[in-house]
């Protein structure tokens, strides 16, 4: 039976914040926080411009850029507000990053507007690793959030009223904040002390400690690929399954780009042992303009790792963009192949060049950065890509598919890459099956 939570160490909270302009609020935060926790140890990093005097502020900006910065804090007095806000993102990422090193942190709150929540969630993001709980408070957290929350795990909560002076509405939505907050430490804290006789992942700093006994495996999902994925992680998880020499551990990303992005970063940090990228449609969104690209880096961090991993062709049919007014007028003056999967995202067939340059993008980034070619094999699904490109779907197109499969084998003769052409299309359960066994046996 665990302990009454009174008789439990106290939680590590860090706050974030720009005193100069927010101080009566973030003592506010501090103070239910407390009220909340009230053993709680609390750090309070001012990101301000102007450095401002309070007991409850633990490090000051000038102590902050004296300790990290290249740019005196005298300096800063005087500087446009983008070059303070990359000065102060700069320090505030290293100081988060040296005390989550050396401190135990249970979680990181912040409040602000657009320039401190760009600032805060920036270093959130670059400094501390998924799990710890991130919560901010933000004026800008109804919209567009992709620029502050990217493949983080970062928490938003949207302030109702601007977050200036004392309000009902304001009062209440940071004392929920606080509460959420304590919460969310006191449930990282509990985690943490039963991982306490695990080993960190290879010294890894990106996600918390885990039992390594299961293979981890990521795989990249998408709805139009998501039967294929489906019986993918039954098969690998199935206790009757052939060729299963161990337990495994599966991780999907959607692949909307940031979903891209984050199992990229876990590859990174050595959180993955293998990989599916059964749906490498952010490529075709990266080469056409979609609005779900994971960048220009996508498929590298695997490929270095050298770690077995089986690519496929899922959903690279297709390049997505929002609700059909948003669609580009180009790809309808050209009278693309145009398909509204639902009220929010709209699809455009890829055409023949783009399918060449997708296959050239996926060839030239496995040459370039393979280590260990041997344990990594391409499967074409020449039966269709997704639900849409099988036989009599909406986006059939058989001299796009081919321009594709070519691109890809044509850019990997020589590489040692084995590419495999399969009849079938890439949600027919047969070809899961194969995908997972093949894997199975590249992991040995």
């Amino acid at each position: 039976m665990p302990p009454p939570e009174s008789t439990a160490a106290p939680v590590s909270i860090v706050i974030l914040g720009t005193c100069d302009t927010k101080l009566s609020e973030i003592l506010y935060l501090r103070s239910q926080i407390l009220a909340h926790a009230e053993d709680a140890a609390i750090t309070l990093i001012d990101v301000g411009r102007s450095p401002v005097s309070d007991p409850a502020i633990s490090i000051s900006p000038d102590e902050l850029v004296t300790r990290y910065g290249s740019t005196p804090s005298s300096d800063l007095s005087s500087a446009s507000r983008s070059k303070v806000t990359q000065t102060m993102t700069e320090c505030a990422t290293a100081y988060l990053q040296d005390l989550h090193s050396t401190t135990a942190i249970h979680a990181v709150i912040s409040i602000g507007g657009s320039s401190g929540t760009s600032l805060t969630s920036a270093a959130m993001r670059h400094a501390l690793p998924f799990l710890l709980p991130k919560l901010i408070v933000s004026t800008v957290a109804s919209g567009d959030t992709a620029p502050f929350v990217g493949e983080s795990d970062i928490t938003l909560m949207y302030s109702i009223v601007d977050i200036a002076g004392s309000n009902h509405i304001l009062d209440g939505v940071l004392d929920n904040a606080a509460g959420g907050i304590v919460g969310m430490a006191r449930a990282y804290q509990k985690r943490q002390r039963k991982n306490n006789s695990n080993d960190s992942a290879a010294g890894d700093k990106t996600i918390e400690p885990q039992n390594k006994k299961k293979k981890r495996i990521g795989i990249t999902m998408f709805g139009v690929t998501t039967p294929c994925v489906d019986t993918i992680r039954h098969h690998l998880t199935s206790p009757t399954s052939s060729n299963r020499k161990h337990d495994y551990e599966i991780y999907v990303f959607h692949a909307t780009g940031h979903g891209g992005r984050a199992m990229e970063r876990l590859i990174s940090s050595h959180a993955l042992d293998a990989v599916i990228d059964l749906t490498t449609t952010e490529i075709a969104d990266e080469i056409v303009g979609g609005v779900m690209s994971a960048g220009p880096h996508r498929l590298e961090a695997a490929a270095k790792a050298g770690i077995p991993q089986i690519i496929s062709l899922g959903a690279c049919d297709m390049v997505n963009f929002g609700p059909r007014h948003t669609v580009p007028p180009k790809f309808l003056e050209q009278k693309r192949n145009v398909y509204e999967h639902n009220s929010s995202v709209t699809l455009v067939r890829t055409n023949t060049d783009e399918c060449k340059a997708i296959g050239a993008f996926l060839a030239k980034k496995l040459k370039a950065f393979c280590a260990r070619p041997e344990v990594v094999k391409v499967v074409i699904p020449t039966g269709g890509m997704s639900v849409l490109s099988k036989p009599g779907g909406v986006y059939e197109d058989k001299e796009a598919d081919r321009a594709l499969f070519e691109s890809v084998e044509d850019g990997l003769r020589g590489s040692g890459v084995e590419v495999v052409r399969d009849e079938r299309e890439v949600n027919d359960e047969g070809f899961a099956r194969d995908v997972a066994e093949r894997l199975g046996r590249l992991i040995g």
